[in-house]
């Protein structure tokens, strides 16, 4: 397969305004390494090679275990993740997976554990990182 596309290069304005995304995500609460586990767990469920490639490296630069990495897609199966993490994954899968919507369960639990403020953010981060897996998927972006 070859890239399609640089958007960056293409669309300087729209690859600006996910940039502006990302700029706001790195002012809210929500812990790094949580930042890192959205990511590729969103990325995993959309099967975004690139994206899966680029939070797996930065996971492991703030210390990410691969026990946990590779146990990510199982998370509910193993005891590795705190129930703040838990909460972060039920919520990023759910949005990720929109078209069967984010349950009342899964919206309560987030916020319960994490607060609503927290619960706003880890949205905006799971809906951030489905448009880049969107992106890279399209244009077929391939990891190094």
């Amino acid at each position: 397969m070859e890239t399609r596309l640089n958007m960056a290069q293409v669309e300087p304005e729209a690859y600006k305004a996910m940039l502006a995304m990302e700029k706001y995500l790195h002012t809210t609460a929500i812990n790094p390494l949580h930042k890192e586990l959205i990511k590729i767990r969103a990325s995993q469920i959309n099967g975004c090679a690139y994206c899966i490639d680029m939070h797996t490296k930065d996971a492991r630069k703030l210390g990410e275990t691969e026990q946990r990495i590779y146990a990510l897609n199982a998370w509910r199966e193993t005891p590795f993740f705190s129930q703040e993490e838990r909460a972060i994954l039920a919520l990023t899968e759910e949005v990720t997976r929109i078209s069967n919507h984010v349950s009342d369960a899964t919206y309560n639990t987030a916020v319960q554990v994490l607060g609503e403020k927290l619960t706003a953010q880890v949205m905006m981060a799971a809906v951030a990182i489905n448009s880049w897996n969107r992106i890279g998927i399209a244009t077929r972006m391939m990891p190094a």
